[in-house]
């Protein structure tokens, strides 16, 4: 079947449901066999669409959506690697409804996982994507999830959708083509300009971005916002409108919504390496406030280009992780060894900062062995690459 919105139509049938239920969970080792035993009574193109649902389904569970909700959604592979993770959907749900939002427009509203958690927050959406696929995937999943009355998927081209009915303004530009990731936020579908104007002429808007964007590109307009789950940094989303401090920058970190304001402090003064190293939390850095958390523990800078923070005591903070430093060396993969071999240390764990030295490769060539375990920091100390050991605080 080549037409991919009959294909999935397919699935939605009686015997495309009654497939899903039989391949659920199936072992990919066993997929050969499952599909050649399947195809007996099947449409082989049925067959291989059910087994590519349950590989996705396997793979949202995993990575992005509960297990209740995977089992009963429906993905592309697109569609799953663009989508939103719940944890993350549901934190910008919630602030969208503390504003005093009912209704959001969510444009470009692929799979509709934002959609979703809107619902559930009690927001009426207007989902809009312009692919035909998407669409189908999209009103499927309001349906599948109980949520279709407060759902209206729309297939439009979002730069044609007039929002001017709704509270707000979701916007999640696409930022994958065929050649994978895009960097440029102009290539972005639609283009960085477009979403930023679409989102100044709305009551209030949320744009979603990557993590990496340059603070300079950021409208002075904006509130911005980095998120991670977990300690993975997820996305970068910037606030328009009522309700929101222009200019303002924070970091949330998930789960536990632990949020930390920017407050304009300066950089931190380098300083010798004390008992104690903070890596602060990759949200921290990207939304460039290291400094709110060096004054938090009392601490200073190992390097003025490093991220990682020192200080002589140990301070509780949510923002980053402290470790206690047992040993600093220059680098030296002998040193290492040998230190190693000494302590015994068995369990390495290598993390780097400012250090072309790949972990796995250094991992390798030290060959840890024992039953102890230790925490090795590649980075530069005053300009120095230099080695530092410890093991959590």
């Amino acid at each position: 079947m080549n037409d991919p919105v009959l294909a999935f139509a397919a699935l939605l049938t009686p015997e495309g449901r009654a497939l899903l239920d039989e391949v659920r969970g199936t072992d990919p080792a066993k997929e050969l066999a499952v599909a050649t035993r399947l195809r007996r009574d099947h449409p082989a193109d049925l067959v291989s669409a059910a087994l590519g649902q349950a590989r996705l389904r396997q793979r949202a569970a995993a990575a992005k959506f509960t297990p209740e909700d995977a089992d009963r959604m429906f993905f592309t592979p697109n569609g799953f690697e663009q989508s939103t993770r719940t944890t993350v959907a549901a934190h910008r749900a919630a602030r969208l409804q503390d504003l005093g939002v009912t209704s959001v427009a969510d444009l470009c509203c692929g799979i509709g996982g934002d959609a979703i958690a809107l619902a559930r927050a009690g927001v009426r959406v207007l989902a809009v994507d312009r692919d035909p696929l998407t669409v189908a995937v999209a009103r499927a999943n309001a349906e599948a999830l109980g949520l279709a009355d407060l759902i209206e998927v729309r297939e439009a081209d979002v730069t044609d959708v007039d929002t001017s009915a709704y509270d707000a303004v979701f916007v999640d530009p696409a930022r994958r083509g065929g050649r994978g990731r895009i960097f440029d936020p102009e290539a972005y579908s639609p283009p960085l300009s477009w979403a930023v104007d679409a989102a100044t002429t709305a009551p209030l808007a949320a744009l979603k971005i990557a993590p990496g964007v340059p603070h300079e590109a950021i409208p002075a307009t904006a509130e911005a916002e980095w998120i991670s789950d977990g300690g993975d940094v997820k996305e970068a989303v910037l606030w328009f409108g009522a309700g929101v401090r222009p200019g303002a920058v924070r970091a949330t970190l998930l789960p536990g919504t632990r949020v930390l304001h920017g407050r304009g402090l300066p950089d931190p003064e380098v300083r010798p390496v004390g008992r104690y190293l903070y890596e602060p939390d990759g949200a921290v850095i990207r939304a460039h406030l290291v400094a709110e958390v060096a004054e938090e523990v009392g601490g200073g800078l190992v390097d003025e280009t490093i991220a990682y923070v020192t200080a002589d005591e140990l301070r509780p903070t949510a923002y980053a992780s402290a470790y206690e430093i047992t040993d600093q060396l220059p680098f030296g993969v002998k040193k290492l060894k040998a230190l190693l071999r000494e302590r015994e240390v068995g369990v390495l764990t290598v993390k780097k900062r400012g250090s072309a030295v790949e972990p796995e490769e250094l991992r390798r060539k030290v060959k840890p062995q024992g039953p102890n375990s230790a925490t090795v920091f590649l980075t530069r100390v005053a300009g120095a690459p230099t080695m530092l050991i410890g093991r959590p605080a």
